[in-house]
């Protein structure tokens, strides 16, 4: 305060938080608004649970304006959608039925659209009664518009209850195979309370039912896909504020993976990511656009955004073909024109986009706030049997060149081919000792074992794995071995893992999981320092958890839960590569 007569706002704000010093910690939970006759209105039970579970309640009013609901979700940690009124079935192509109540156009056009954009972002979700329902109409699933006359003959229990709210109306039984509701509120049947005649008819593709009612009906819907999102039929808010704590655990969940979140954002703002490997080139020609969210592909200027993704290494793949010398001039002429394509496509986007080519304007550019782009070759093919052409692409800005692919060149063998040099060629030998000299990082993913110590030995600076996993956890010819692992490790190398599936496990669905079961055995075996990410998006990768360049923060989410401190994340989100990619840059003559 001071004594000039007038309120200090700022100094009272700072001695506010100074009494206050995990005020700025809380994450904020965006609720959304009923109509009532007033207009915008809450029930106290929704923002009272929120507050005692540790979150800080902001209220939204239902609007249309998808700038606006961009903008408000970049200031909550997560989303809670509160009950009310029906779905108005036009919005899932139905006609109404007789049996409909009322229902609110307005805020279901809002919600249905703040769905989507918090699902893109990676937002934690909650849907409580109706909002269970506009989680599975967002995402690809169906509602009853009328359970009753819908039930296709099957006897339903009193759903829409006219009882005190705060007292339990039946069960409901927890699914076995729940990941988020059962660790929550257990397997035994569950008391709840049911004030609802519309219910989740078909979870849809991103969700899973997690709990019904006794006579089957739908009362839980939780993500299919590794993600925080939850919906539940009944009001638990109403049991919180009569006192009773068994509905509490879902609150409490809301607002931890708000925190999490909250602290994954944090992180990103202060932190590079790098992913180093990516195939998006490839779909250049289907015309897509790269400053949309274009369905066609896993990498775009949204995605990144969404995901807070800073940096991606796009390649220039080349498929192994046959090796004569006018395949040898078709690969080159390929390889240069997937780089103009990068290019071009960067100077289309010129506003939030630029084509990085060292790790300091990988940094200038977030400083910025524009993405970055590195160039890369995916297959030494490109060169043929012409040393030349590495000066070629290097000043042409590549970054990197894989030797090889799948399948056997004049530079090496792969973990594909059939050893025909047993390691590196007498050609492959003068390739790397040539591209330690042109500043150009020697990348060994696809490369057999025999090329890959082969190049390890020769090579005078670091080399790396732009996109290889550990054979110990999925043992095919494509990933590393144990003592790969540690021997390029003692070089000062780096291995980063991949996500696609074949390379994470041989049987069942891999996810997210997989890949930080990967990581993990790579930092026991090599040391954090030697580790990173290369996604292979739009090259097949892409898993349950982690499918995007939009959900790069769920990777970020899961490396928190692991315990991976702050400067460990920003080496494996880029750091590590970065370091080697400055060390060979820095050993380039002149």
């Amino acid at each position: 305060m001071t004594n000039t007569g007038y309120f200090d706002w700022k100094a009272g704000y700072d001695r506010f938080h100074d009494g206050f010093p995990g005020f700025r910690e809380q994450p904020v939970i965006g609720i959304t608004g009923n109509f009532g006759e007033k207009g915008c209105e809450l029930a106290e039970g929704y923002y009272e649970s929120v507050l005692r579970a540790g979150g800080t309640p902001l209220v939204i009013p239902p609007f249309e304006d998808r700038d606006a609901l961009a903008g408000v979700l970049e200031h909550v940690d997560a989303l809670l959608f509160s009950g009310g009124g029906d779905l108005n079935p036009l919005f899932l192509g139905e006609e109404p039925l007789p049996e409909l109540h009322r229902i609110n156009a307005r805020r279901d056009r809002a919600e249905l659209l703040l769905i989507r954009l918090a699902y893109d972002r990676q937002i934690p979700m909650l849907g409580i009664c109706r909002g269970v329902q506009m989680l599975a109409a967002a995402l690809g699933g169906a509602v009853f518009q009328d359970a009753y006359s819908q039930s296709g003959g099957r006897k339903l229990l009193k759903h829409d209850q006219q009882l005190d709210r705060s007292y339990a109306s039946h069960t409901i039984q927890v699914t076995a195979d729940s990941s988020i509701l059962r660790p929550l509120l257990g397997d035994g049947p569950v008391p709840v309370n049911s004030f609802h005649h519309q219910a989740v008819r078909d979870a849809g593709p991103h969700l899973r039912v997690c709990a019904t009612s006794p006579d089957g009906l739908i009362e839980a819907v939780e993500s299919s896909e590794y993600k925080s999102v939850l919906g539940v039929q009944w009001h638990p808010e109403c049991f919180v504020l009569r006192g009773d704590e068994s509905m509490m655990p879902l609150f409490r969940w809301l607002t931890g993976e708000a925190a999490s979140f909250r602290r994954a954002k944090a992180l990103h703002r202060r932190v590079l990511t790098l992913d180093s490997h990516c195939d998006t080139p490839m779909f250049f020609p289907q015309h897509i656009r790269f400053d949309r969210r274009d369905p066609r592909v896993l990498v775009d200027l949204h995605k990144m955004a969404e995901g807070r993704l800073d940096a991606t290494i796009m390649v220039a793949y080349l498929e192994q073909k046959e090796r004569t010398d006018e395949a040898f001039l078709a690969a080159t002429a390929k390889a240069d024109r997937i780089l103009t394509q990068i290019e071009e496509m960067a100077a289309a986007n010129c506003t939030a986009l630029d084509i990085a080519y060292t790790p300091s304007d990988l940094f200038r550019l977030k400083r910025e706030g524009k993405k970055a782009i590195m160039l890369g070759i995916e297959n030494g093919y490109a060169i043929g049997k012409d040393l030349s052409l590495l000066a070629h692409f290097r000043n042409r800005g590549i970054v990197y060149m894989t030797l090889c692919h799948n399948g056997d060149n004049d530079i090496c063998d792969s973990a594909r081919g059939q050893g025909e040099h047993g390691g590196l060629s007498a050609f492959g030998r003068e390739v790397v000792q040539e591209m330690n000299r042109l500043g150009l990082m020697v990348d060994l993913s696809h490369a057999a074992g025999s090329s890959f110590y082969d190049a390890l030995e020769l090579s005078a600076v670091p080399v790396v794995c732009s996109h290889s996993s550990c054979r110990a956890l999925c043992d095919v010819p494509r990933n590393l071995t144990d003592e790969q692992l540690k021997a390029l490790a003692r070089k000062g190398g780096v291995a980063q893992v991949t996500l696609y599936k074949g390379f994470l496990r041989k049987d069942g669905e891999a996810s997210i999981l997989d890949a930080i079961e990967h990581l993990n055995h790579m930092v026991n075996l090599m040391g954090v320092e030697h580790v990173g990410i290369g996604t292979d998006f739009d090259g097949d990768g892409g898993i349950p958890g982690c499918a995007s360049a939009s959900e790069a923060i769920n990777f970020t989410r899961r490396l928190l839960a692991e315990r991976y401190s702050e400067a460990d994340i920003a080496g494996i989100w880029g750091g590590n590569f970065l370091r080697v990619m400055q060390t060979v840059q820095d050993n380039r003559q002149k």
